[in-house]
């Protein structure tokens, strides 16, 4: 079979870690971006760093875009797709908005390219595990790639082609959706418990036996384990809890069909809250999972 060529987009964490994923299971794998200064770092790991976009275009048979959602997916594209021979396939692994992504494959059927999107959650620990891949397009250009995702994805059945284009952001939205509420309800729980009737009690002990047969187990219950047992007083940190927009965009959606989500919409507002005060030890607790699984910044005291 011939190696497929791969071009990956976008080299922070996420993207470097499916790049190498791709170069261990055999692929070809080529690399861009913004920031030059990765060069050494890349080409280390076995990745052609190339200096740009339309470089990557005439080397590849499929790119797989791992920058930020909105603008900068569309002058990603304006810079590959002039360059790229009928037939290839685009692959877009961020979160961005599920309507932008329809609009973005006609677009790019017009030049008789294929527009695939790639929901892709596991974070920090997909480097290691494998990622779990909830992918929308058409079905020729799924099953070309499979060797791909199923390189990219944990094994088994961490990926899934759940529908048309579209539905891969569409079903990774829902999927952020319900990772606010249940960080949400994980922080508060462990809030009670640290400031509730019986004080003192070793939360990071709790967070093992829960992870331990209870029915509240979770890849976030782990989490939790390993950042209660190095801190349990957060004494030093901000409540304060980032967010992107796919929890709103989940909201939004859901009221336009009539659809109520009460739990995630009050974890979107419990965020808004801690931004603006601060927080408690409840935020305190959402902030470092996020950390925890995704690297994302925790706010100082």
């Amino acid at each position: 079979m011939e190696v497929i060529k791969v071009g990956v987009v976008g080299l922070g964490r996420m993207g470097l870690a499916i790049a190498e994923r791709l170069v261990n299971a055999g692929f070809t794998v080529f690399g861009v971006d913004p920031d030059l200064t990765k060069r050494a770092d890349v080409e280390a790991r076995g990745i052609h760093f190339v200096s740009s976009c339309q470089e990557l275009a005439t080397k590849v048979t499929v790119v797989w875009l791992m920058v930020p959602a909105g603008d900068v997916v569309d002058a990603v594209l304006e810079q590959l797709v002039p360059f790229m021979p009928a037939g290839r396939i685009i692959i877009d692994g961020g979160n961005s908005f599920f309507k932008d992504t329809v609009r973005r494959a006609a677009l790019l059927e017009t030049k008789q390219l294929y527009f695939i999107d790639c929901g892709t959650s596991g974070g920090l620990h997909g480097k290691d595990l494998g990622y779990s891949l909830m992918v929308g397009g058409a079905t020729i250009a799924i099953n070309w790639c499979a060797p791909i995702f199923k390189a990219v994805a944990m094994q088994p059945g961490g990926y899934a082609h759940v529908g048309p284009v579209g539905a891969g952001h569409y079903v990774k939205m829902v999927h952020n959706g319900i990772e606010y509420a249940m960080l949400q309800a994980y922080g508060e729980g462990f809030h009670l418990l640290k400031e509730g009737p019986y004080q003192g009690l070793d939360l990071a002990a709790i967070a093992t036996v829960w992870n331990n047969g209870s029915i509240i187990r979770s890849w976030i219950g782990q989490l939790a384990q390993e950042v209660l047992t190095h801190d349990q007083e957060f004494a030093q940190i901000s409540g304060a809890i980032g967010e992107n927009k796919t929890g709103q965009w989940t909201v939004e959606l859901a009221k336009s069909y009539g659809i109520q989500l009460p739990v995630i919409e009050k974890s979107l507002a419990v965020r808004a809250w801690s931004r603006l005060t601060g927080g408690n030890y409840a935020t305190k607790m959402v902030a470092m999972l996020r950390h925890a699984f995704g690297g994302h910044p925790v706010e100082k005291k």
